[in-house]
């Protein structure tokens, strides 16, 4: 059996994957925002809702007990969560596009001002410090691909193990 087989025998193991792969991409987000200075869209957040809930899916299947009984239910959590990563890949290709200028964006793409303050003067001084986070700038790119383009390669990625996981899964149970 190739190594590939036999990391796809274990639907624990594909679950770990899964789950650390969506971890470190959740962290390397938050490390451009939080670390680098690059604050998301709303588009960009919008994208980290199938991490969230993939992780604790993810994490659940992979500390399932080994046994028998549960691979075909183990087979149908990597399905599901091929299917969030493959949403997750679409949410990332729909921003690349609006980034591209291929299709418009939502109308609330183009940042939040914060709390509304109570006279004119405020409202004025609060303007200053307000930075306008629009959806249709990419932030950063690497290799020509923003961030939102790189989110639909990592969904795709994580989405094609899910499923062949699930397929090996399915298979035996």
């Amino acid at each position: 059996m190739n190594a590939l087989a036999e990391f796809l025998a274990s639907p624990r193991r594909v679950a770990l994957a899964v789950f650390l792969a969506a971890a470190a991409t959740i962290g390397g987000a938050l490390v451009f925002e939080h670390g680098l200075g690059l604050r998301p869209c709303p588009l960009c957040l919008v994208q980290r809702n199938p991490y969230y809930l993939a992780m604790p899916v993810a994490l659940g299947l992979a500390l399932l007990p080994p046994r028998p009984a549960l691979e075909r239910a183990s087979g149908f959590g990597l399905l599901l969560l091929a299917l969030v990563f493959l949403v997750s890949a679409g949410l990332g290709a729909y921003h690349a596009g609006v980034e591209w200028g291929w299709w418009l964006g939502p109308s609330d793409c183009a940042g939040t001002g914060g709390a509304s303050p109570e006279a004119v003067g405020d409202f004025l001084q609060s303007l200053q410090g307000v930075r306008v986070v629009s959806c249709t700038e990419a932030a950063w790119r690497f290799l020509g691909l923003s961030l939102a383009g790189w989110n639909v390669l990592i969904s795709l990625a994580i989405a094609a193990v899910a499923a062949l996981g699930a397929k090996a899964a399915l298979a035996r149970g």
